[in-house]
């Protein structure tokens, strides 16, 4: 992953977008890599947090199309792990998407947003909230804002 680096904004998009897929892919690295070579870290958050977002809206789209047997018969995600991911958002709604960023339960929260056809809008904006908030702390944690 660390190669994407080497492409820059563009790089760092791609990473964002498989990271939020069912592919194991992890932007954080990147994110840390380019902020040390001093890109924008604003310009680098925005293009993360889109990459980001639409990844999910990808996984939201598979829930919507294929949900369940996709998630186990392509992804090998387990039943227990779809089952906690349907607990969750059907026990806290569109507010639990908020945190589709963490890692296991992420992506399969929102594949279930889709599974139960969430309202698309509100999955867009708790999923950006979500991710823009995992990425800014990602940046400034690296930066030393807190220091």
């Amino acid at each position: 992953m660390e190669f994407l680096a080497e492409y820059g904004y563009e790089g760092m998009f791609a990473c964002a977008f498989f990271a939020a897929t069912m592919l194991p892919f992890g932007s954080e690295i990147v994110l840390t890599v380019l902020l040390a070579s001093e890109y924008d870290p604003v310009l680098l958050i925005a293009v993360a947090t889109l990459g980001n977002v639409l990844g999910s809206l990808v996984n939201y789209i598979v829930g919507i199309r294929g949900g369940h047997w996709i998630m186990t018969k392509l992804f090998r995600l387990s039943d227990p792990d779809i089952a906690t991911a349907e607990i969750r958002f059907r026990r806290y709604g569109n507010w639990s998407l908020l945190f589709a960023w963490v890692p296991v339960v992420g992506d399969p929260l929102t594949v279930v947003a889709g599974i139960l056809k969430s309202n698309i809008w509100l999955f867009i904006m708790f999923v950006t909230i979500g991710k823009f908030i995992r990425y800014v702390m990602v940046a400034a944690t690296f930066m030393g804002v807190w220091s």
